[in-house]
C-alpha cells in the first residue's frame, strides 16, 4: 500500500556513525528502529537491579529524538549482536510495534576496520571489473562450477577467499539443494533467494562452559550428506573437518567447494595433508594423498598486493547515498570514516589434479603468475577435461596465451 511506512533497523545507533545512519534514513522517508547493547557504559541502555532497562541519557534518546526532528517515529530498541535471545527478542518487538523491516543496517560494517562492508551478492563478472580475474579465467572459473567439479580456494588470510567463493556460488543453478557450513556465518548465501531458493546454511557450535553442547564443522559436514544435497560448501576447512569434506567430494557430491589457508596453490595439498594426519582418524600421507586426487579438481589460488601510491588521507560521504537517496549536499549528514582499502587481491594461480604418486600430489598449474603476479594461462587442460568445460560454456581463446583443443 502507498501509505504504508518503510521500516529501517540500524544497529549501534547510539552515536556516532550508527546516529549518523540513523538521521540519513529518516531525511529519506524512513521510521528507524535503532539499538543499541546494554549494561555497557557508553552504549543506549542501562538494566536496573530490578531487571527494567531504560535508555541512558545523551545516547539512544538523542537518536531518537534527532530522528523525530526529522519528522518519522523512532523505535529505540536494547539489542546485542553476540546474544541470540537478545536478538530474538528485539526482532519480536519490532514486528509487535511495527509488523515489518525493510532495510538493515548494520553499523558493525561501519566501524572497527572502516567501512569495509561485506558483498553478500555478486558473480564472477562483478570480480572482473574489479580486475580480481580476466575475462578468460572467469569462464573458466563458471564453467567448472556448472560442471560440478570440486573446489578448493586457497590463499592468505584477508586475500579474498569467502568474497571468490560467493562469486563462484552465484554459477550454481538455482535448481540445486546447497548446503553450506560454517564456523561463523560469514558466506551469506542464504540471504540471496532468488539466486538459491533451495538451501540450508549450518553453524558450528562451541561447548559450553561445562564442556557440553559441542558441535563441530566435521559433525555437520557427516550430517550434510543426509540432507540431500546437492552440494555441500565448507567455509573455512581448518582442522579435523577436512577428512569429512574430502569424503563428500569423493562419494557423489561433486560440485563442492572450500576454502582453505595455504601461501600457494601447491601448498595446498601439503595443508591438506597435514591437517588428515592431526585429524582422529591419523591419515598416513601417501593415502590422504590418494583422497585428495579423487575428491578435488581444481584449486583456485589467490593473493594480494599493496598500492604504492594508496591515498592515505580520511574521506567522508553523505550516508542518504546507501538507502538510494539523492546525491550528498551541503548540509547533508557526512561521516568522517579511515582511508580506504591499499590492498588489492587477485587470482595468481590455478591447478588441475591428476593424480597421486606415493608422497606427491601430482598436478598441472593450468595458470601461473605473469610479470604482474596475475593467473595467465600456462599448461595446457588435460584434453578430456577441456571438452567437459566447453560444453558447459567455457570460452577457450585461440591465440598463443591460451590453449587449443587438439
Amino acid at each position: 500500500m502507498a501509505n504504508e511506512r518503510r521500516v529501517a533497523l540500524v544497529t549501534g545507533a547510539s552515536r556516532g556513525v550508527g546516529r549518523a545512519i540513523a538521521i540519513s534514513l529518516a531525511k529519506v522517508g524512513f521510521d528507524v528502529v535503532v539499538t543499541a547493547r546494554t549494561g555497557r557504559e557508553g552504549d543506549g541502555f542501562d538494566v536496573s537491579h530490578d531487571g527494567d532497562v531504560r535508555a541512558l541519557p545523551g545516547s539512544i534518546e538523542n537518536t531518537v529524538t534527532a530522528v523525530r526532528a526529522e519528522g518519522r517515529d523512532a523505535l529505540p530498541v536494547p539489542m546485542d549482536l553476540a546474544d541470540p535471545l537478545s536478538i530474538g527478542l528485539a526482532v519480536g518487538q519490532v514486528l509487535e510495534a511495527w509488523g515489518h523491516v525493510d532495510v538493515l543496517v548494520n553499523n558493525a560494517i561501519y566501524t572497527g576496520r572502516g567501512a569495509q562492508a561485506s558483498v553478500l551478492d555478486l558473480s564472477l563478472a562483478d570480480l572482473t571489473a574489479v580486475g580480481t580475474l580476466d575475462d578468460h579465467l572467469a569462464s573458466f572459473l563458471g564453467a567448472a562450477v556448472r560442471a560440478r567439479k570440486n573446489i578448493v580456494v586457497s590463499g592468505a588470510m584477508n586475500s579474498g577467499k569467502t568474497t571468490l567463493l560467493r562469486a563462484l556460488a552465484a554459477e550454481i543453478p538455482p535448481r540445486e539443494r546447497i548446503v553450506t557450513i560454517e564456523q561463523a556465518f560469514e558466506l551469506g548465501l542464504d540471504t540471496g533467494g532468488f539466486r538459491h531458493p533451495d538451501m540450508v546454511a549450518l553453524e558450528a557450535r562451541p561447548a559450553n562452559v561445562e564442556g557440553e553442547g559441542l558441535i563441530s564443522v566435521a559433525d555437520l559436514v557427516r550430517r550434510a550428506l543426509r540432507m540431500n544435497a546437492d552440494r555441500v560448501i565448507v567455509g573455512e576447512v581448518l582442522g579435523d573437518e577436512v577428512l569429512p569434506m574430502l569424503n563428500a567430494m569423493s562419494q557423489g557430491r561433486s560440485g563442492s567447494m572450500c576454502t582453505i589457508h595455504a601461501d600457494s596453490s601447491s601448498g595446498v595439498f601439503r595443508r591438506i595433508a597435514s591437517y588428515s594426519v592431526q585429524a582422529p582418524e591419523r591419515l598416513p600421507l601417501d593415502a590422504a594423498n590418494l583422497l585428495i586426487a579423487g575428491a578435488v579438481h581444481f584449486v583456485v589460488h589467490l593473493d594480494s598486493e599493496m598500492y604504492d601510491d594508496a591515498d592515505t588521507g580520511p574521506r567522508s560521504f553523505g550516508l542518504d547515498a546507501l538507502v538510494g537517496g539523492t546525491p550528498p549536499e551541503d548540509g547533508d549528514v557526512h561521516v568522517q570514516f579511515p582511508a580506504k582499502s591499499a590492498r588489492t587481491r587477485f587470482v595468481s594461480s590455478v591447478r588441475e589434479v591428476v593424480d597421486a604418486e606415493g608422497t606427491q600430489v601430482i598436478s598441472n598449474e593450468i595458470f601461473q603468475p605473469g610479470t604482474d603476479r596475475r593467473a595467465r594461462p600456462a599448461s595446457p587442460l588435460r584434453p578430456e577435461t577441456q571438452r567437459e568445460l566447453v560444453q558447459f560454456g567455457y570460452e577457450h581463446r585461440h591465440d598463443r596465451q591460451a590453449w587449443s583443443l587438439p
